[in-house]
């Protein structure tokens, strides 16, 4: 088709020749901007509205986009262990707080030669503050990482090769043993819960046809066992050097006509938030691919987990777990090791292999 470059100050004349013209265009009400529809309409355009018709092919990667993205993640999971291996070694002395949290991690981002800058604005959230759903540390609000409390980040990365989002909490331990070190009284169970859903998640194998929001339970049953949930989606798309959160697939209560296609990244992130006290999140992301070794002669997919960085073992109870999502586990620390090890120092490899030590 016939495509034109023009200066920015030249859009709302460009748009009035349609009107001259007396063409129709397709709008989307989702992405368009209300300017445009009302300059549109008052030159006289008909207008259709409709899904913007670049949303799904753009969400479904090619193999050199779903190669560069996982490439990235194995980038940015060195940045994020060697992130995490700073912080057990320093958190526990108080000094550390959610503002120099959240630049440390940029640093060790920034030192990627194909970085070029976050993806979403780091929520660190520690204690009470990571109960906060989509909370952002200022002077005012900020507080220090003290022994005992729970610690929350959710970080990503923009790199030339692919766009990152991954949310890991974490204990923060005292300097020795003692009373009041432990996880808060119930937070050991409900990251527990968390967890088993996200693996639920992680392992599901689904027809060609499922959306998001079929999925959507596996992930929150365990919570909703003890009548516990979370308020907001557990999975949204994500783009390849583009957005972090990429239409028109997702998975959550709300559904979506969508159906999940092979080449999508979506994230899997359930989560429990209490107010006032902790907040819990697991994020990886995923990659929709078809299913292997089935029998039944359907079409089957399942998700590809590429997201690489240590879950933390304090939080969880190993009495609620089954031994499949041990294994489960296992298996994905083991790869976490394998492929982070000989990209870190010597330093943060001591400290990966003892949090990736098999639970069982």
């Amino acid at each position: 088709g016939d495509i034109r470059v023009k200066e920015p100050d030249q859009l709302g004349s460009a748009l009035d020749e349609h009107g001259k013209a007396g063409h129709k265009i397709l709008l989307d009400p989702k992405s368009a901007s209300s300017w445009i529809f009302d300059r549109l309409k008052a030159s006289g355009v008909k207008i259709i509205k409709g899904t913007d018709p670049c949303t799904l092919p753009k969400s479904c990667k090619n193999e050199i986009e779903l190669a560069g993205t996982r490439s990235a993640h194995i980038r940015d999971g060195a940045a994020l262990c060697r992130f995490l291996a700073w912080l057990s070694r320093e958190a526990p002395s108080g000094g550390i707080d959610e503002i120099s949290a959240a630049e440390k991690l940029y640093d060790f981002r920034s030192h990627n030669d194909l970085f070029r800058g976050v993806s979403f604005d780091t929520i660190s959230g520690a204690g009470p503050n990571g109960a906060i759903v989509h909370y952002h540390a200022e002077p005012a609000s900020n507080r220090k990482l003290e022994p005992g409390m729970v610690y929350l980040v959710d970080s990503g990365g923009q790199y030339l090769d692919g766009t990152t989002d991954v949310t890991r909490t974490v204990f923060i331990p005292g300097q020795g043993s003692g009373p009041g070190l432990a996880p808060p009284s119930d937070s050991r169970d409900r990251f527990t819960r968390v967890l088993k859903g996200h693996i639920a998640l992680a392992q599901s194998c689904f027809p060609a046809g499922t959306s998001g929001g079929q999925l959507d339970a596996l992930a929150r049953a365990p919570l909703w066992r003890v009548g516990c949930d979370y308020d907001h989606g557990t999975g949204h798309g994500v783009g390849s050097f583009l957005g972090v959160h990429e239409g028109p697939a997702r998975i959550g209560k709300l559904g979506s006509a969508v159906a999940l296609r092979p080449g999508m990244i979506m994230s899997n992130e359930p989560g429990y938030y209490k107010t006032g006290e902790y907040g819990i999140r697991i994020e990886n992301l995923v990659i929709v691919i078809p299913a292997e070794n089935q029998s039944g002669g359907r079409d089957m997919l399942a998700l590809e987990t590429i997201t690489l960085a240590p879950i933390d073992h304090a939080l969880i109870d190993v009495s609620l777990m089954t031994p499949d999502e041990i294994a489960w586990l296992d298996a994905y620390h083991d790869r976490v090791r394998e492929t982070i090890t000989p990209l870190v120092d010597p330093e943060t490899a001591q400290w990966l292999a003892a949090a990736t030590a098999a639970l069982s």
